[in-house]
């Protein structure tokens, strides 16, 4: 049986999965993206509410460590 960590879907089907694969778990300096437009989201940041369909949101904890993305 193959190992499967949390949050982690090993026949990702959308950009924003394999990014979710790829990022959660990691501490933001870890990671590279080859996005044009990211956004590193940490506690408390004020963020706009506009949607840019190619835009990856990587929300982080205090320490830097990803807990969730998504783009828009």
């Amino acid at each position: 049986m193959p190992l499967v960590l949390p949050n982690q879907n090993p026949n990702a089907s959308t950009k924003t999965e394999e990014w979710q694969n790829k990022l959660v778990g990691k501490t933001i300096n870890e990671t590279e993206t080859n996005e044009t437009e990211t956004r590193v989201i940490e506690p408390g940041t004020m963020v706009t509410k506009d949607f840019r369909e190619n835009r990856l949101n990587v929300h982080v904890e205090k320490d830097g460590v990803v807990t969730h993305v998504y783009h828009g």
